[in-house]
């Protein structure tokens, strides 16, 4: 009667362990997320990036069953906070020498190449004015409307870029309005209001602005090298290394960076990206 007992017992037991593995089965991240300590992760990323990681995030919570809390928000104002005391678990932001500060603080453990920006030119569809070179913005008569009051992403480099090309003053006799915003820039030249503008190939990819602009491309040589990189770090508040570490090796994997790449960014593990992981010294140490 004792091994009856028994036998139910350990048959019972059995049973409803494979009834909890066929019911974690069926719901996605769940196998995946008994891996961590942690049910959350949270991530900070300058706000450029915002529109990648909300992609990214979404298809590893789907995938994980993890959690993640994000914040985008402009990576200098990111970047004060953190090295101010403020704390997250990873963080991607925009400029070199701010995750290469937040390691020699000891408030980021490591940090790897996640992606690189680029400038373009766009103007309103058919190109009206016949805008073929970042030259042409210096022609007289070309209404050219310019983010210079914006963020330096958005207004220091456009004006760095035309200093290297040896237009600014010409161009900014041209410019009929200077936006303070990017965003709210981009009505403008779609509407025909300026014959051109510079903005960084992101904002052409983006849902409200994509196919509504003629894109073209500005020689890389111009463009300044501080904006140009984004890194991503995990940082030393980490409540579960293992999954910090594993969303970040998602973000950097070949699935992650092709997120990335749609929303207009250069990934770090492509071969432009490491060339400008090279010529640009993205390296931890």
């Amino acid at each position: 009667m004792g091994d009856k007992k028994e036998g139910i017992s350990r048959r019972s037991f059995l049973n409803a362990g494979i009834a909890a593995f066929a019911t974690a089965a069926a719901v996605p991240g769940l196998l995946q997320a008994a891996r961590f300590q942690a049910g959350s992760l949270q991530v900070w990323s300058c706000g450029g990036l915002a529109e990648a990681f909300g992609q990214a995030n979404s298809l590893y919570e789907q995938r994980n069953g993890i959690k993640i809390n994000y914040t985008g928000a402009f990576a200098g104002a990111l970047g004060k906070s953190l090295i101010g005391g403020a704390v997250t678990e990873v963080f991607a932001g925009r400029v070199l020498q701010l995750a290469k500060t937040l390691r020699s603080d000891n408030k980021m453990l490591y940090f790897r190449p996640l992606c690189f920006t680029e400038y373009v030119l766009v103007t309103p569809l058919g190109n009206p004015a016949g805008i073929q070179s970042v030259q042409d913005l210096a022609k007289p008569g070309v209404k050219v409307i310019l983010p210079l009051g914006a963020s330096p992403p958005g207004g220091d480099a456009v004006m760095g870029i035309l200093k290297k090309a040896g237009i600014d003053q010409a161009v900014l006799k041209n410019m009929i309005e200077k936006e303070s915003c990017v965003i709210k820039m981009m009505p403008a030249i779609i509407n025909g209001e300026g014959a051109a503008s510079i903005v960084e190939r992101r904002l052409t990819r983006q849902a409200a602005f994509a196919g509504q602009v003629e894109v073209l491309p500005i020689p890389e040589a111009l463009f300044p090298p501080g904006p140009l990189t984004f890194t991503i770090g995990v940082m030393q508040y980490a409540k579960d290394r293992a999954l910090a570490d594993d969303y970040v090796n998602f973000i950097c994997s070949v699935e992650g960076q092709a997120i990335f790449e749609r929303h207009g960014f250069i990934p770090a593990s492509s071969d432009k990206g490491q060339t400008l992981v090279e010529k640009l010294g993205v390296k931890d140490g």
